[in-house]
């Protein structure tokens, strides 16, 4: 027994994973239909991984499979928790061959939960966390499982930045790319224009590098045309000098200036600098009153600053005023707490051309808060950098959107999901019809109609790479771009 524990003890500890197979597993294919793994197949699969293969029942899977929004509850027949592009590569030719549901899990953080799928294979890219910064280059080579907080800190340790969305724990695969708002996107752009090169695994499991010189044509879809074109292993993006102090924080005013604070804001917004991200929430908490809040960033000089929000701090009769120099590391944390993992939420978004006082009604007469949810409404304001992109030189849909409106949910109890979603769903169809266009990580669009029409242009272009790299449709749980072949 004493030989036998040492020649154990000897083997790849994929290889005890692979070992522990009990038996065939069921599965889900692509089409939807029921399928078999023999039990050799797994095995040799999980062999195979650097990483770890999970099933049902083992330790960790339950936690593997939970993700940032806490409604979504499903049940993977593996999960195989990559270590490296080598196991990314296993993972897609095993999905292709077995014709395997999948699901690509970085950070986790999709709101319609298309990162984990039902009695499918995830390739969780997890442990794949990472950041390395050049700061000669300005450059930063981020791994698919890190996280924006991860991005942040890495740069400012150098004196360098770039757009990295607003929750410090979302993923940075998913938000890149989406496309990538944050507070800094009217200075430096989305956080897909700061992308300057990608590698990543194709259907047919072929590594490619990604760039303006390399797959031109992948590198233009990659940038807003979600995870339709393949797997990616690992992100480079161009970072700008940035001394990390800004005049941040929320001004506050009671709910009944709800109206007025709408309507200075969108006066107000038509002619600040592009320092300046300026972000209106309608906030009802649970348990406690609602309120309305402007969040300032300024990120230029702070004696400018100063001269430029003045307007905004003499406005109407806050209840408190919270604006003030601080670490931009720090307001990039400040909606974490309110956006915790493992709660239930809830999200409808769409863009804006420009803020009409019908809609500024809708969004103040519809707001209704309740004591079973945090309810929020959001209006941020795009322009600037990122709007002086070219519509044709990313696949990113929203360049002439003005602004973003958003009613998004919170809540802790499985048994109020019903009337929640019914309650964000009721504000929003007052909000849809002055909306036009998405942003596809806030938004679950199975309509392909929708799809189509929110790419508009570029619509068919984005055909010709899903045709080109994913014939097969393999990589569908997005926001979906159909191959021409299906």
């Amino acid at each position: 027994s004493a030989a036998a524990t040492v020649a154990a003890a000897s083997l790849p500890i994929n290889r005890l994973f692979a070992a522990a197979v009990p038996g065939d597993v069921a599965a889900r294919t692509l089409g939807g239909g029921d399928t078999t793994l023999p039990r050799a197949a797994v095995q040799e699969f999980f062999a195979s991984l650097r990483g770890q293969g999970l099933l049902a029942g083992d330790a960790g899977y339950d936690s593997a499979r939970r993700i940032w929004n806490g409604m979504i509850d499903r049940h993977p027949a593996i999960i195989a928790r990559c270590a490296g592009a080598a196991d990314v590569i296993n993972s897609v030719n095993f999905a292709r061959e077995n014709n395997l549901l999948l699901a690509v899990r970085g950070g986790g953080h999709s709101l319609s939960g298309q990162s984990m799928c039902e009695g499918g294979l995830v390739i969780d890219l997890s442990p794949m966390r990472y950041v390395r910064v050049d700061p000669a280059a300005r450059r930063a080579v981020l791994g698919p499982g890190s996280l924006l907080g991860d991005l942040d800190r890495e740069a400012q340790a150098f004196g360098l930045v770039t757009t990295a969305g607003t929750v410090s724990h979302t993923g940075a695969a998913g938000l890149t790319l989406g496309g990538g708002q944050g507070r800094l996107q009217r200075v430096h752009g989305l956080t897909c224009d700061n992308l300057r090169a990608a590698e990543l695994i194709t259907a047919d499991g072929r590594f490619l590098r990604a760039s303006d010189r390399e797959n031109r044509d992948l590198f233009w879809a990659l940038r807003g045309g979600g995870g339709n074109f393949g797997v990616v292993t690992s992100f480079e993006y161009q970072l700008h000098p940035f001394d990390g102090r800004i005049l941040g924080g929320p001004i506050i005013y009671p709910a009944a200036q709800a109206r007025a604070v709408c309507e200075f804001y969108a006066d107000f917004t038509q002619k600040i600098p592009d320092e300046l991200h300026l972000v209106i929430a309608m906030v009802s908490p649970t348990g406690g009153p609602p309120l309305v809040s402007v969040e300032v960033c300024w990120s230029g000089d702070l004696a400018q600053g100063e001269k430029v929000i003045a307007p905004l701090r003499a406005f109407g009769k806050p209840i408190a005023d919270q604006v003030k120099p601080m670490r931009y590391l720090d307001i990039q944390t400040t909606a974490d707490k309110a956006n915790a993992p493992g709660r239930n939420y809830y999200a409808k978004s769409g863009f804006l051309e420009r803020l009409e006082p019908a809609l500024l009604d809708a969004l103040v007469e519809g707001f209704r808060g309740s004591p079973k949810r945090a309810t929020v409404a959001v209006l941020q304001q795009f322009g600037g950098a990122m709007a002086r992109v070219p519509e044709q030189d990313t696949a990113y849909p929203g360049r002439k959107a003005a602004y973003e409106v958003m009613v998004l949910a919170g809540w802790p109890n499985a048994a109020d999901n019903e009337e929640n979603i019914a309650g964000v769903r009721s504000h929003w169809e007052q909000l849809a019809p002055f909306t036009k266009g998405f942003y596809v990580n806030t938004a679950n669009a199975d309509d392909q109609e929708r799809v189509r029409a929110n790419y508009g242009r570029n619509y068919q272009r984005l055909v010709k790479v899903k045709t080109r790299y994913d014939a097969r449709n393999l990589f569908r749980l997005n926001a979906n771009i159909r191959p021409a072949t299906t």
